[in-house]
């Protein structure tokens, strides 16, 4: 990866990253005033107009928008309304328990789908094969907030194993963890066996069979690291996904997330945990593609990014 790749992506991001927050800053103002919210229904005019004076909304938005950008790059987002600290801190504290969610169940989800996409590419058109094809459509189908429920009552009401929500030890991260792999499982499986077949089908791995070698070497080192490249792009869309958070499933499980964190951000109009939150995934997300840049030409000598 040269540098001047890397410079043109910084850039790219950079002015992305503006326009993101730009965007944020408006649409979070179009929730409503939060003032309505924390005080109470019989509240002065008074109060009212003190409240809003504290919180800096009672200026022009062109002026609250100057004063928030200068914040910004010194990535001060103000002090969150609900948790009265600074929001920033907040968002620091919950981006990492959503990195280990995604992280887990993506590195499952891929691990798990290599083995049974190159399962069902070796059996193309048998009955494993299309077990492997209904098992997949459904896992990449369901929707993560049934499945999170139908766990809930399954294994935490019925059976008694494991805990409906909160955060601690490993049994908290069962459900969340479960909920988030099937759907990327699904999706990855179908992408490793139509790569698969593709390139088992290739004048390379006819070759190398005709040299006798292995069958084991052919599939799983000639053919599947050529099938790697768009099972490396796909993944790398679905972590960027993971990075803003299974808003859904936290929520479902309660788990403390930068997904939850933002619902809640929203629905209490807390303007600086939304905007703290998504920066923080945004810049998430731009560090994930340049890692998946630079995976991808590692895989294959043939791709330079210049």
């Amino acid at each position: 990866m040269s540098l001047a790749y890397f410079v043109r992506r910084m850039v790219f991001a950079a002015l992305a990253l503006a326009a993101l927050m730009t965007s944020a800053f408006i649409l979070v103002r179009l929730t409503g005033d939060p003032v309505n919210l924390y005080l109470p229904v019989d509240a002065s005019d008074a109060a009212r107009e003190a409240m809003r004076g504290r919180l800096g909304l009672d200026r022009s938005l062109l002026t609250q928008f100057f004063d928030w950008a200068g914040d910004m790059l010194r990535l001060d987002f103000g002090m969150s309304l609900w948790h009265n600290r600074p929001a920033m801190d907040v968002v620091l504290e919950a981006l990492p328990n959503t990195l280990a969610l995604g992280a887990i169940a993506l590195t499952l989800a891929f691990v798990a789908a290599i083995v049974v996409g190159s399962i069902a590419a070796v059996n193309a058109g048998g009955w494993i094969d299309r077990g492997i094809n209904v098992l997949s459509q459904a896992a990449a189908s369901v929707p993560d907030f049934w499945l999170g429920l139908m766990g809930v009552l399954l294994f935490a009401v019925t059976f008694r194993l494991l805990p409906t929500s909160g955060f601690g030890g490993p049994v908290y991260w069962v459900l969340p963890v479960a909920c988030l792999f099937a759907r990327p499982f699904g999706t990855l499986v179908q992408i490793v066996r139509g790569s698969m077949i593709e390139a088992l089908n290739a004048t390379f791995v006819r070759t190398a069979r005709a040299k006798g070698a292995r069958s084991k070497r052919v599939i799983f080192v000639h053919a599947l690291r050529n099938a790697l490249l768009p099972v490396v792009t796909v993944t790398g869309d679905l972590a960027a996904q993971f990075a803003g958070g299974g808003g859904v499933v936290e929520v479902v499980f309660g788990f403390p997330g930068i997904g939850k964190l933002l619902i809640d951000g929203i629905l209490k109009r807390d303007f600086a945990i939304v905007q703290a939150s998504i920066f923080a995934v945004a810049v998430v997300i731009f560090i994930i593609n340049i890692l998946v840049d630079m995976l991808y030409a590692s895989i294959d000598p043939r791709v330079r990014v210049e």
